[in-house]
């Protein structure tokens, strides 16, 4: 079947150029990359809806259908919007099962106690993520994966061909593999996890559980990156299907988060709200570029006055986000896209954090995030140990909300940054797990 019913779903390379049909050519990794070329090749979705418009009901998929390239793509083939609405459902139902949940727009409050405990004289608020499907945020970027892949069933379009028999593949140290197994379990779809062996022992009994099938990734001596995401890499070259939060290896990946952006707008739009700044942690980099997008949109459409400044945050432990925009000018965006290594590599001495789910070897993500916090005033902050634990202490204790302290590293950034005067928020994402259980 050909998508003939409406117009083409498209991705660009920011890299080289190539556009993708996602109805003709898998938006996953650039099919022009070239290993060794030195170019950023990420693959970002074209034809955003020409108006905002969100659906009823909480369920953030079927809410802000309209601004997924996904749901596009089934009306492009055919489909009824009906059709979208049973895949969601489907998918939603066997997360409950699987997980305990499904996806819900997540709660944003204005944290009083929080902002006083810091001297804050402006509204502070928190989105809270750790109740969502498998604990955090990262869900929502592999949803949005997932549901392009039953489109492609559903609708029955060639490049899906076969593609029911290639199991997904995702590196991570914990609430991505987490989010993967959920997703994967509820799609019933086999999943392949690449994890460090410093995992949380409860995470790798939980994936095991879920179905997935976990391979420990050693660091060798003189290797370069992290090896878990080399592995990843090696499936996805032998057939797998890049399943992972990386938005360079899936153009899908954080289209599916920017869901959380829009959620934030709706609630700054109802409380008459213009928020200054956003305070994000930073690993990979694929949730600052889903919320910069996100925003960027919404802003667009008249729905916040403006994009808020984009603090990127990262620990001083591995921090290769803010080393790359110390070597760029404003001027030197065009050519860090076609020489990626000038400014972006792995980061080569990471030592151990409080908030260890950021210490990505690079931020893969990079370049979408430099050029948010060039647009919008904001800059990377490099936080220490110190205030990694303060936050998480005073974001749990004031809150009440069971954070990580990866989860609460955006607060850090704040902290670092204190005093301010204006409207701020953070995200707290990435539920407190025990190391082990018994």
């Amino acid at each position: 079947m050909k998508a003939t019913a409406g117009k083409a779903v498209t991705f660009v390379c920011h890299g080289c150029g190539t556009t993708v049909d996602a109805a003709v050519t898998l938006p996953f990794h650039c099919p022009n990359a070239v290993l060794g070329d030195g170019i950023d090749h990420l693959l970002l979705p074209q034809a955003e809806a020409p108006s905002y418009v969100a659906g009823a009901g909480q369920n953030p998929f079927l809410r802000y259908r309209s601004l997924l390239s996904p749901y596009r793509l089934a009306r492009a083939a055919g489909l009824s919007d009906d059709a979208w609405e049973e895949i969601v459902g489907r998918l939603d139902e066997a997360m409950i099962v699987a997980d305990g949940v499904g996806f819900r727009i997540t709660p944003m409050q204005r944290q009083p106690a929080l902002g006083t405990a810091l001297g804050l004289t402006a509204a502070l608020w928190v989105k809270d993520e750790t109740g969502n499907v498998s604990g955090s945020h990262k869900a929502r970027h592999l949803m949005g994966a997932m549901l392009y892949l039953r489109v492609l069933e559903a609708a029955r379009l060639s490049v899906g061909e076969g593609i029911a028999k290639r199991r997904l593949a995702i590196a991570s140290c914990g609430n991505a593999a987490l989010a993967a197994a959920v997703i994967a379990r509820a799609g019933d779809w086999p999943l392949d996890v690449y994890i460090p062996p410093g995992a949380n022992e409860s995470v790798v009994r939980r994936l095991k559980d879920l179905g997935a099938r976990v391979t420990l990734c050693r660091r060798v001596a003189g290797q370069s990156g992290d090896p878990c995401f080399l592995a990843f890499q090696q499936a996805v070259q032998a057939g797998a299907i890049p399943f992972g939060v990386q938005g360079t290896e899936n153009g899908l990946a954080v289209e599916g988060a920017r869901t959380l952006a829009f959620e934030m707008a709706e609630t700054f739009f109802a409380a008459g709200v213009s928020p200054d700044a956003v305070f994000v942690q930073v690993g990979g980099g694929a949730l600052a570029s889903a919320i910069a997008q996100g925003f960027a949109l919404a802003a667009g459409f008249g729905l916040i006055a403006r994009a808020p400044r984009l603090l990127a945050v990262q620990a001083d432990a591995c921090a290769p986000l803010a080393r790359a925009w110390m070597r760029l000018r404003d001027d030197q965006l065009e050519d860090a896209a076609r020489h990626r290594g000038r400014y972006m590599w792995p980061w080569e001495t990471a030592s151990g954090s409080v908030a260890d789910g950021i210490l990505d070897d690079e931020t893969y993500d990079w370049l979408e995030v430099a050029k948010a916090m060039r647009s919008t005033g904001g800059r990377p902050i490099v936080v220490d140990e110190e205030n990694l634990r303060r936050a998480n202490e005073l974001g749990r204790s004031a809150t009440g909300i069971p954070v990580s302290a990866t989860g609460s590293a955006g607060l850090a950034g704040l902290i670092a940054t204190l005093p301010t005067v204006k409207p701020s928020a953070v995200i707290f994402t990435g539920v407190d797990r025990p190391r082990s259980q018994a």
